[in-house]
Order: structure tokens, then C-alpha cells, then sequence
């Protein structure tokens, strides 16, 4: 009997990659975020390799590979299962489009770490000799928690527009700071963002909103100018003002950041998204009312207009439709939470039932912690959930179509409205089986002659 052999993790494949290029006589080492985050002792994702052999020669030295960008020297190599990104060491020529070098030659180590873009995503690492490989200072500013650009930051800046969005979002996952140079260079060149792609901004905005230190990610956002350029009606919260009576924190930007610091640290990006825009609908709605004297400010009407920008920003960042459905339903729905428990019982386990509600819950408890503080509505939910069943909140219908137009009825609307009424008599508890539903339907489609 063949004996199954397990499926290696990213760390031991890259392993295996490093030692047959070093026995076959070439330099290999691990490269990037997987060097800094294992001396800053957190978990690496995958492990990159980088080598001064050619594509070519990488392509004949192992048997399953996957060419994804021999054009810049990078080979996808397949070692027990994992892909192990391996790339030659390379330099570049000029940047055309803000985002990709117009051609690439190979060269040596130390030039390949030269055109990285920030010093502690430049180190090397040779897992076989154990040893660090630093050419640009990257394990200093590791330990000085600093972000700092390779070389000229403008010029970094200006060859990949996307490296200004990157600078925030490795700091804010990080919590390091950006170095001063590299910040005004942030500041100066932030316009140049808009040149690149919905789904890369996208893609590193969901980074830094899914990170433990997301409220620091926004602050960096804003004072660098990015926000108002990618974001605009986020930035349009700063300055819009609360009651103190159920926000005693501040503005509608305070209370957002602080909102999102309440998240728990394994939030979805559904969930951080939906915390940033809940109240997204706030600047267009404020009114200002005198009660009882004094002067207060309301939002009427914020989540439902918060739901349209809401998915007006995320088709803008071409979110998958079934996601951005998602989040504007979260939006959308988050005022309900405040009358939970007044709720009809059927009302309530339709709350229950919906399949955002969880994240809607969660966001409600982040909402009152970054507010009033009160978590009545939050702990009746909770109890509310050990007490009723999956079965109570979601029952299998009782009755179908099909049965009223055995009693008579014609399709049409009709039909919805009966099944809605036993729907909501099952909910309630005044239904309870099948022969139960039949008859009640039964007398009342009689009696009300529609039979």
C-alpha cells in the first residue's frame, strides 16, 4: 500500500527550495515581509524566495513550475504541494505607468534589495547558514519600529504609486512610525494614488481596516491626504457633530475610529467595511433641533442613506456583488438594534435569522462601546440567541403555494400574502402545525371570500 505523504507548509516548502538552488551552486534565500515578520517574531503567511539563478534555470532545476512572471524573473515553484514564489535577483528600468518597470535585467543581491521598496521588506535571509543579509538598514529600522523608504522616497513614490497606500497600511499592521521623509513624501505625491487600480486600493484599504490598529490606519489615511482622495465621504465625517447625550466622544470621525478600535481582532473584511460606513450617511442627513431648550443634532434617515453610498463607494472599489450586498444590508440595518427589545417575537426572530447578523451584532456592540456605552440591547440579543433554537428562529414553513391553490386561489399576490400571514402567526407561536395552518387558512380564506 502506497503510504500518503502530508502536504508541507510554506515554510518547509521554501526550505526545500533554498537548499537544491544553494546544492546546485547558486545564492538562494528567503526575501520580504517573511524576514521581517519572523524577526519581529509574528507568523509569516507564505515564504518568498529570492535567487541569483535565471527563470531558465530555475524551470530545470525543478520538475513542477509555474511561470506567473517570467517576464520579471519570477517562477511560481511547486515543492510537495506549495507554491513557493521564487524569483532572480533583479533590478528595473523606469516605471511608464506608476505601477510596473518598463523592462528588468538581473543582477546581484544587494541591487535587488536597492529596488524593494521600504528598508524592512529589503532584507534576505539564508535559512541554510542562518544568517541575516541587510543592505539597506532594514534591521535597524526594525527595531526602531520605523517605516523608511529605500533610497530617494519620492523616487520610490513615484515609480509605484501604490507603495504611498502601502506605506500607511505597513504601519498601521505594524504600529510603527513613518519616517519623516518618507511621510512629506507620502503628503506631497498622495494625488498620484488615483492612478491606480479600484481592486489594488481596494485590496490594501481591507488590510488596514482588518488590522488591530485600524483607527491609527484611518488617522494615517487622513493626515496623509489619501482619505479625502480615495474616500471622500469618510472624510466628510470630521467636523459633523453629535449630541452629547448618546455620544459623549465627539464628531462622527471620532466616534467611527473609536467604533472601529472596538472590533474584535478576527473581523472580516464584511464587518470592518460595514463598521467604517455605518454611519457614513451621517454628514447628509444632520439637522440641528432645539429640545427642551437646548440644541441637538439628528440624523434622520442616516442608515438608509448610508446604505446608498455605501454601495455607491464599494462599487466604486469593485467589490464582489454578493459582498458589497452584504455590508449596505449591515448599514442598512444597524438603527433596528435599538428597539430589539420591543420587538414582536416574529420580528425578532426574523432579526435573528438574517445571515449578516452576527457581524450586524457585533458591529451593535463596537457601536455602543464607541458611544453611550450601553449594552442592554447587546446582552438581550445574546440571551436570546442561547434560548431560542436554529429551528425556532428559522422554521421549515408550514404551508406552501401550492396548498392554497389547492384551496382555491389563483396565482398572484394573494398567494404571498396568505403565506406571509402564517409565516408570521408560525413566528409568533399561534401556529404550531402543519393541520394547524391548513385549517386556520381554510376558515379565513372563506370567510374573507376569497375562496
Amino acid at each position: 500500500m502506497k503510504k500518503k505523504t502530508s502536504k508541507l507548509d510554506s515554510r518547509h516548502a521554501s526550505l526545500r527550495v533554498v537548499r537544491r538552488l544553494q546544492k546546485a551552486g547558486y545564492e538562494a534565500y528567503w526575501a520580504g515581509g517573511c524576514v521581517r515578520d519572523r524577526l519581529l517574531k509574528r507568523r509569516p503567511s507564505d515564504y518568498d524566495v529570492a535567487t541569483s539563478a535565471r527563470p531558465a534555470q530555475i524551470q530545470k532545476l525543478f520538475r513542477h513550475t509555474i511561470p506567473v512572471g517570467k517576464a520579471f524573473g519570477v517562477i511560481l515553484v511547486v515543492e510537495g504541494g506549495v507554491p513557493v514564489e521564487t524569483a532572480a535577483f533583479r533590478g528595473e528600468g523606469a516605471y511608464k505607468d506608476g505601477r510596473r518597470p518598463s523592462k528588468v535585467f538581473f543582477t546581484s543581491a544587494e541591487n535587488d534589495a536597492q529596488r524593494r521598496d521600504f528598508t524592512i521588506n529589503g532584507l534576505f535571509y539564508d535559512p541554510i547558514a542562518r544568517k541575516l543579509i541587510d543592505f539597506v538598514g532594514g534591521r535597524i529600522d526594525l527595531r526602531k519600529k520605523i517605516v523608511r523608504a529605500i533610497g530617494d522616497p519620492v523616487q520610490r513614490f513615484r515609480e509605484d504609486h501604490l507603495r504611498l497606500l502601502r506605506a500607511v497600511r505597513v504601519a498601521t499592521v505594524l504600529n510603527f512610525r513613518i519616517e519623516a521623509k518618507t511621510w512629506r513624501a507620502t503628503h506631497k505625491l498622495a494625488p498620484l494614488i488615483k492612478k491606480i487600480s479600484a481592486e489594488r486600493i481596494r485590496e490594501e484599504l481591507t488590510k488596514i481596516l482588518c488590522s488591530d490598529h485600524a483607527a491609527r490606519g484611518l488617522d494615517l489615511l487622513r493626515r496623509s491626504g489619501l482619505l479625502k482622495i480615495l474616500l471622500p465621504e469618510i472624510e466628510a465625517m470630521a467636523g459633523v457633530k453629535h449630541s452629547p447625550d448618546f455620544h459623549p466622544e465627539g464628531d462622527v470621525w471620532v466616534h467611527t475610529r473609536l467604533v472601529m478600535s472596538k472590533l474584535p481582532g478576527n473581523r472580516t473584511p464584511t464587518l470592518a467595511w460595514a463598521t467604517l460606513l455605518h454611519d457614513v450617511g451621517k454628514p447628509r442627513t444632520c439637522v440641528k433641533k432645539k429640545v427642551k431648550g437646548s440644541w441637538r443634532w439628528r440624523f434622520p434617515g442616516h442608515a438608509e442613506v448610508g446604505e446608498r453610498l455605501a454601495r455607491r463607494i464599494l462599487d466604486r472599489l469593485k467589490w464582489p456583488r454578493a459582498d458589497t450586498q452584504a455590508v449596505c444590508d449591515i448599514v442598512a440595518n444597524h438603527m433596528t438594534f435599538k428597539d430589539v427589545q420591543s420587538m414582536r417575537l416574529s420580528t425578532l426572530k426574523r432579526l435573528l435569522s438574517r445571515p449578516t447578523f452576527v457581524e450586524e451584532l457585533e458591529l451593535h456592540r463596537a457601536d455602543c462601546l464607541g458611544s453611550h456605552r450601553m449594552l442592554g440591547n447587546y446582552r438581550f440579543l445574546k440571551r436570546m440567541q442561547k434560548a431560542l433554537t436554529r429551528e425556532q428562529v428559522r422554521p421549515k414553513p408550514l404551508v406552501n403555494g401550492h396548498d392554497l391553490l389547492e384551496m382555491g386561489l389563483y396565482e398572484g399576490p394573494e398567494v404571498g400574502r396568505w403565506l406571509r400571514q402564517v409565516e408570521e402567526m408560525q413566528l409568533e407561536g399561534d401556529l404550531k402545525t402543519r393541520g394547524e395552518a391548513l385549517a386556520w387558512l381554510r376558515q379565513n380564506i372563506v370567510s374573507s371570500g376569497n375562496s
